[in-house]
């Protein structure tokens, strides 16, 4: 495994993001080294989605507002039905994400993740897998819509459920250590 001791992670969420699918991303980003920082427009604590009901509470280690894109190596962006759906309403959520992708820096979105890569207005012609329901959503902003497990697109990850979540956070791990891809 990759050694990324010397990597910085933000992770964007927002209430109601799937538990696993921030937990288990930032386990193993830890496990490898990298600094993991959960960040939210809210301050405080953020409660998860856990399947069926509200899950566990955790700790916005950052607020959105106090943050720059250039503090950080990579981006995850954990699912949750609604989650997904008020960061895509937030116009400096949606202007951090958009950074990452213009520099060309990992981004790593699993589940229902990828619905806030569609308010940039930068997937169009990329290769990328969701939570099926979303298909028909990335397909009219111009993406290649795939049914697997993960999907690399130049430091672009994603995943459709939590049962990937041990190939997504491998490949985001590789990408991540592999730094930042020529944005065509």
């Amino acid at each position: 495994m990759a050694n990324l001791s010397n990597k910085k992670v933000a992770i964007l969420t927002e209430e109601g993001f799937e538990q696993v699918e921030l937990t288990s991303p930032k386990e193993a980003l830890e496990a490898s080294g990298a600094t993991v920082h959960v960040i939210s427009p809210k301050s405080g604590k953020i409660k998860a989605w856990n399947e069926t009901d509200w899950g566990i509470e955790i700790d916005v280690d950052k607020q959105l507002s106090d943050v720059s894109p250039d503090d950080y190596d990579a981006l995850v962006l954990p699912g949750g039905v609604l989650n997904p759906d008020k960061l895509r309403q937030n116009k400096d959520a949606v202007a951090f994400v958009s950074a990452f992708l213009d520099e060309g820096k990992p981004v790593a979105a699993i589940c229902h993740g990828p619905q806030l890569l569609i308010e940039t207005g930068m997937i169009s012609g990329r290769t990328l897998t969701s939570y099926p329901s979303l298909q028909t959503d990335l397909k009219n902003a111009g993406a290649n819509w795939v049914d697997e497990e993960v999907v690399v697109d130049k430091g672009l990850v994603t995943s459709r459920t939590p049962n990937d979540l041990d190939a997504f956070n491998r490949k985001t791990i590789e990408e991540i250590s592999e730094g930042a891809h020529a944005v065509a």
